[in-house]
């Protein structure tokens, strides 16, 4: 039997969720910490992954140590401290300020299908990775990442695409993300032998 399942997502040890829903055959490393995020279908993430905020395209691949959609704290105040915020922590005659967590919330990271987070990526809230997408080890990602470019840095530049233009266009339009799974597993050994040219040959994109 498969260890990932269609009706529930794999939990490692130690994972902290906070309003997270999962889609199907979804893996959550070891002591990550989800709040406020939706994983769809086939996408996981490694051990110590911090994501927050965030919604996680199919097969999307986060690496270990990554941390995407962080919270920031309000430096445009005459004080960033989170007492402004979290009040009920130093008083017991105020409550935590509700509008602060709630535009917090609403500034959402998304990541495209099947893209690549590397080890140790900062992915910055309101940002979106294009599908295929490739982002270094290490890098800060602040702007939007086109589908199927590799980028790298701090802040986080374009190397290149992973491909030429029209196998790019070609790949969005094949759409393989969204194939049904007992299609997936027919296509199989043509996923692991073909490169993206020869895939899109046979299949039709």
């Amino acid at each position: 039997m498969p260890r990932l399942s269609p009706d529930s997502p794999f939990l490692h040890p130690e994972t902290e969720v906070h309003a997270a829903t999962f889609g199907r055959y979804v893996e959550i490393g070891r002591g990550a910490r989800l709040v406020n995020c939706h994983f769809d279908d086939y996408a996981y993430c490694d051990r110590f992954a911090d994501i927050a905020n965030t919604h996680v395209g199919r097969f999307s691949n986060i690496a270990a140590h990554t941390r995407i959609g962080p919270t920031d704290h309000p430096f445009t105040h005459a004080a960033q401290h989170h007492f402004l915020y979290r009040s009920s922590y130093y008083w017991d005659d105020v409550a935590d300020d509700p509008d602060f967590f709630a535009a917090r919330a609403a500034r959402r990271t998304t990541l495209g299908a099947d893209c690549w987070i590397g080890h140790g990526a900062i992915i910055k809230p309101e940002v979106t990775v294009g599908i295929g997408a490739v982002v270094a080890s290490g890098a800060v990602v602040t702007k939007d990442v086109a589908p199927f470019m590799m980028v790298a840095g701090v802040p986080a530049q374009p190397l290149r695409s992973r491909f030429a233009a029209p196998v790019c266009e070609r790949l969005l339009a094949l759409a393989w993300w969204d194939w049904p799974h007992e299609t997936l597993r027919a296509a199989l050994e043509d996923f692991r032998k073909l490169r993206a040219e020869a895939f899109l040959e046979k299949y039709g994109g």
